[in-house]
């Protein structure tokens, strides 16, 4: 299982959301191509790029920074999501050196766009499923649809997507602990990787999803954790892969 770090760009630095409130951001570095070596040199195999800035504005706003780090680690898998809303913007980022897309909120509102990236762009589209009590959120988590997040995960399958990156709104950024049940529900109810997001704080949620890692859970992204130094990213991965293999 990877732990993936999550390096959040508003206004061109790294910083973290509590419960994906714009208002509520916390600057932790701002040099992002340094904060991604840093974690490269901590043993990434993955990282986790969201354009908060570019969510917002529903198109790409720091292209140029996520350009920058694409090319400092070329041989290294790098998943963008915020603002992916046309597929001008998939293949811009891919041509970048990106690996993987992730479609959030127009998945949700739009799911035959989904589908039509799956065909055009075959192994490099990922969904984004944001929820909260089982139902997707939307428009940067500001809004609640009534959509059932299992039920979305399904026909997104169906589509073809490569992965699901699940998030339990309501612990992201809270340093509360992950939502195992919640992920590992969802994680069944598809065969497609399921990536957990929201809420890994320490090494016992490293130990808690590597228990339920077999039943389809690939990888864990970690933000506010690794930044304020209560989960130590290489210490984890190597648990990581003691517990799950690598």
């Amino acid at each position: 299982m990877l732990l993936i770090p999550a390096i959040d760009l508003k206004d061109g630095k790294c910083v973290r959301l509590r419960q994906g409130k714009m208002d509520e951001d916390t600057v932790f570095s701002d040099d992002p191509v340094g904060t991604a070596q840093r974690w490269v040199d901590a043993g990434a195999r993955r990282l986790h790029i969201v354009d908060l800035n570019g969510a917002f504005a529903g198109k790409p706003v720091n292209l140029a920074v996520i350009k920058e780090i694409a090319e400092a680690f070329p041989d290294l898998p790098i998943q963008v999501g915020g603002g992916i809303r046309d597929a001008d913007t998939v293949q811009t980022y891919l041509d970048a050196g990106v690996s993987y897309v992730i479609i959030g909120t127009s998945a949700v509102k739009q799911p035959h766009f989904v589908n039509d990236l799956c065909l055009e762009f075959p192994g490099h589209v990922i969904v984004g499923l944001d929820a909260k009590n089982g139902k997707v959120a939307i428009d940067g988590w500001s809004k609640l649809s009534n959509h059932d997040v299992i039920d979305m995960a399904q026909h997104f399958e169906r589509d073809g997507v490569a992965a699901i990156v699940y998030t339990d709104i309501s612990r992201d950024g809270m340093m509360s602990g992950v939502n195992v049940e919640s992920t590992v529900a969802l994680a069944r109810a598809v065969h497609i990787p399921v990536i957990a997001s929201g809420g890994i704080t320490n090494l016992d949620d490293v130990r808690a999803l590597c228990k339920v890692a077999d039943e389809g859970i690939v990888g864990a992204i970690t933000g506010r954790a690794i930044y304020e130094g209560t989960l130590d990213l290489a210490e984890g991965q190597r648990l990581a892969d003691e517990l799950c293999g690598e």
